[in-house]
């Protein structure tokens, strides 16, 4: 079989017919990938590898050694599947060792990348989500920062477009304009939280064809002093009015997880030619109440923002939307990577192979919510009594 085109015909066991194996798919798309081992001695093809590894975690595996055990109780269908001369499966050591030597991580970021977003709902998805996160498993002994990534996610998809590592001497803004510069930015709302609302951000989104939508902490105080004083009840003496606004509204009111939550958001676009902030075309307030439902304690917060999004663009109802949208990312991949894939729990102190993991962590929250599953713990649940299904997935 030729690994390095995956256009080679694979019988698999579970289908008496044989299959065709798409040369868009994921396993042809690791077939391209430079593997940096030497090819004397050489056992299992990068793409068997990171192909058997992606099985295992769609299974419900989290870390090498579970793996490896996984592979090895099926190692006689998977030596078939994949046309093996030995009914052998990788031992926990040759994933990490593959992973922290012989994968380039741009070439493979990439792979992941186009694969995912060549697919409906991620063209479709227009909010991109950018955000990082610290890997607490990877933090060395004695020492208090681990691996860091940044990542731009599409919330609606499910999908990472891309992930690179915030190094020990980088930030995360200094790292942002590297990572959207690789995006495809035209028609893209991109959001993010307090950090990432700059000046300059807002110009390379705004010029690559996007919009943005930010909020406005103390980070920028004169920004969000200057809205928050817009949105403030005007007290007028007796026999004045206040000033005519444009303000609009939007309200949900939604009840779950055993409490009320109440978003209100006002939008205003009176400060568009005022603030000394590119692009800008919409202010907005965001008051939201949470109501325990058992205690009835409530509490309540508000935020503001700012967007290049015209009113005509994105009403109210609209802003909101892409507000908790953005908050997609904590949700539906931070928590995903943390509570379901174990991802902080994994001790490993090899940067790369931490990394490595992580993006097939990204891919499998991709793959699920691609194939419909809301749930990724019933996801990975379903794919382990379904091998053959999990395996059609990568091969189609």
């Amino acid at each position: 079989m030729n690994y390095s085109t995956g256009t080679a015909k694979l019988e698999l066991a579970y289908d008496e017919d044989g299959c065709i194996i798409d040369v868009r798919s994921l396993f042809a798309r690791f077939g391209q990938l430079r593997d940096g081992r030497d090819r004397r001695g050489l056992q299992y093809p990068l793409a068997v590898v990171l192909t058997v590894y992606t099985l295992a975690k769609l299974a419900g595996e989290d870390e090498p050694a579970g793996v490896a055990a996984w592979a090895r109780l099926r190692q006689s269908w998977l030596a078939e599947v994949f046309n093996l001369k030995r009914p052998r499966m990788p031992h926990a050591t040759t994933f990490r060792r593959v992973f922290e030597h012989a994968v380039c991580l741009s070439e493979l970021q990439n792979v992941l990348s186009d694969f995912l977003k060549d697919t409906p709902m991620a063209k479709q998805s227009v909010v991109v989500s950018v955000d990082g996160k610290r890997l607490r498993g990877s933090i060395p002994l004695g020492q208090e920062k681990g691996l860091y990534l940044l990542a731009a996610y599409l919330p609606q998809a499910g999908v990472v477009l891309m992930q690179v590592e915030v190094a020990r001497h980088q930030s995360e803004l200094s790292v942002a304009p590297q990572v959207l510069e690789m995006l495809d930015l035209q028609g893209k709302i991109v959001t993010g939280d307090a950090l990432f609302t700059q000046r300059d951000l807002s110009v390379q989104i705004v010029e690559a064809g996007g919009e943005y939508l930010w909020q406005a902490k103390d980070n920028q105080l004169h920004l969000r002093q200057a809205i928050e004083q817009l949105f403030e009840l005007e007290v007028c003496v007796k026999g004045f009015s206040p000033g005519p606004t444009d303000f609009q509204t939007a309200h949900t009111l939604e009840k779950g997880h055993g409490r009320l939550e109440e978003r209100t958001l006002t939008a205003s676009s009176l400060l568009g030619d005022y603030l000394d902030w590119p692009y800008v075309e919409q202010v907005f307030k965001l008051e939201r109440r949470l109501t325990n439902l058992k205690t009835k304690h409530t509490s309540y917060e508000i935020s503001y923002g700012l967007t290049s999004l015209t009113a005509q663009e994105a009403n109210p109802a609209r802003l909101l939307q892409l507000v908790r949208w953005h908050w997609g990312i904590e949700n539906g991949l931070h928590y995903r990577r943390d509570v379901t894939c174990h991802e902080d729990a994994v001790r490993t102190t090899q940067p790369r192979l931490a990394q490595v993991m992580a993006m097939i962590n990204n891919l499998i929250i991709g793959l699920t919510r691609r194939e419909g599953f809301a749930n990724l713990a019933q996801a990975r649940r379903y794919f382990n009594a379904h091998t053959d299904r999990a395996l059609s997935l990568l091969f189609h």
